[in-house]
């Protein structure tokens, strides 16, 4: 089920009414089962992979706590980290190894394999088996005490609002709430129904309107040349941004409306500065998990230089992987991996963020090119729209009519307003440029999200467009 579908705008009014009728011991029930309705409606298949993660975790946690060896606890972690990684590997991955190294034989070796067709990746599967997987880490590192409620434990997994894109939560973070009390706040439900309302305006009006002209370039790269190439880049940034933290926006006021807290996802990114200051705003619960589940176990910076630099880069490498079965997005994770680490070698602290005013163009160009590979279909596209931009022929003129050439003028004016409301809007958030304004808590503020609220119903895409990261 999506956020953006006609089921949605039912199942959530009904599942409110009821959590907040029903007594407090039974509420965890009702949210547990609507969880699971609302993953498996499109194919309830995805329940049982959803399903079997939880149990295999929950059983190994409580192992790793019960073992009185340390070689025991490592055998429980171990099958946790398997039977997690070997669902991403056989369900995302193995169709790309295979494909890769069948092509490679028939290149060298003259041999004739078929390539295999891929897999349909389960929706959510990288969030929900990474979330799933740090409860297990966790317990292993002491951090928490394993939950002994194994159907609680199933909602932790698969708590509706953020099963299928994030945040990646922890467990010593939302578990605990399903443990208190909440009571029915207006304050509450009205920030809830605020951060929402924002989150599909993001998606419905600004990353779906911005999908008419990215989605047929990339679709026939050839067709069109470098600066035309490079502006749907740049959308694609504004695109992917507003789909995936629209997306956040929802789950944390939709949590909102039952009385949890989601963990902060997104943090004005794209007004950085640097590499270094974007990976502390964007997607920052993937970006944390990373850090402290993969890079401090490859020992992080509490080793030799040259090392450390290697462990970044590892990093890098392997959230490109994650992000698809591609070529294409570990060449994205390369890319950031060496921007990540230039910027370390030129003291990036020192001298970048002096000079703001170059930092920020520099990292939304930066950001475009290297998100251009995350959005090209393959390689030999990738090779294609670089050797077009880096041509440097480029022409406003040609550009604006290959991009009318896709849609008419309003359209793409439409879009540049809203993109250009975005930044304002985060340009805002950023430095408060307005909150001290008379009246602004009970008169603009207000006013500003009923606008928003009419805008989505006006220039919204109602065509329930996927959300990117479903795929991931």
């Amino acid at each position: 089920m999506q956020f953006n579908s006609i089921e949605f705008l039912w199942f959530l009014p009904v599942v409110f009414l009821l959590y907040w009728l029903l007594p407090f011991r039974f509420r965890w029930i009702l949210l547990l089962i609507s969880s699971y309705y609302f993953y498996m409606s499109p194919r309830p298949l995805y329940g049982v992979l959803l399903a079997a993660t939880t149990l295999v975790d929950f059983y190994a946690a409580k192992k790793i706590d019960e073992s009185p060896e340390q070689k025991q606890k490592k055998f429980w972690l171990l099958l946790s980290v398997i039977s997690n990684l070997g669902s991403l590997f056989a369900f995302k991955y193995f169709a790309f190894f295979y494909n890769s190294g069948a092509e490679l034989l028939n290149h060298t070796a003259g041999t004739s394999y078929s390539i295999m067709e891929k897999i349909i990746v389960p929706a959510g599967l990288s969030f929900y088996t990474f979330q799933s997987l740090s409860y297990t880490i966790d317990v292993y590192r002491g951090k928490v005490l394993p939950e002994k409620n194994a159907a609680k434990f199933a909602l932790f997994v698969s708590f509706f609002p953020q099963l299928v894109a994030g945040p990646v939560e922890r467990f010593g973070h939302l578990m605990p709430q399903f443990y208190e009390k909440h009571k029915l706040l207006l304050e509450r439900i009205v920030s809830g129904l605020r951060i929402a309302t924002w989150g599909f305006f993001k998606k419905m009006v600004i990353a779906d309107r911005l999908a008419v002209f990215v989605d047929p370039v990339f679709s026939d790269v050839h067709s069109y040349s470098g600066l035309t190439l490079l502006i749907t880049g740049f959308f694609f940034v504004v695109q992917v941004y507003c789909d995936f933290s629209g997306y956040s926006d929802i789950a944390t006021g939709v949590a909102r409306l039952f009385g949890h807290e989601l963990m902060l996802n997104w943090r004005r990114p794209l007004l950085s500065r640097s590499l270094h200051e974007f990976w502390t705003r964007n997607h920052i619960s993937m970006t944390t998990w990373f850090r402290d589940y993969l890079y401090i176990s490859l020992g992080g910076s509490k080793v030799k230089y040259k090392r450390w630099l290697f462990n970044i880069f590892v990093v890098f490498l392997l959230s490109g992987l994650w992000h698809g079965a591609n070529w294409t997005f570990l060449i994205w994770g390369a890319m950031h991996g060496v921007v990540y680490i230039i910027e370390i070698l030129i003291g990036e602290r020192s001298w970048l963020k002096k000079i703001s005013l170059l930092g920020w163009p520099y990292l939304l160009l930066f950001h475009t090119i290297s998100l251009i590979a995350f959005r090209a279909q393959n390689a030999s596209d990738l090779g294609y729209i670089y050797s077009q931009i880096f041509s440097f022929n480029w022409s406003f003129g040609q550009a604006l009519q290959e991009l009318r050439s896709i849609a008419s003028l309003f359209p793409l004016l439409l879009s540049t307003l809203f993109v250009a409301f975005l930044f304002m809007k985060e340009l805002n958030e950023e430095k408060a440029l307005v909150n001290k304004m008379k009246g602004y808590e009970f008169l603009w503020k207000p006013a500003f999200y009923i606008v928003i609220f009419v805008m989505v119903f006006v220039f919204g895409q109602f065509n329930s467009n996927e959300f990117i990261y479903f795929h991931f």
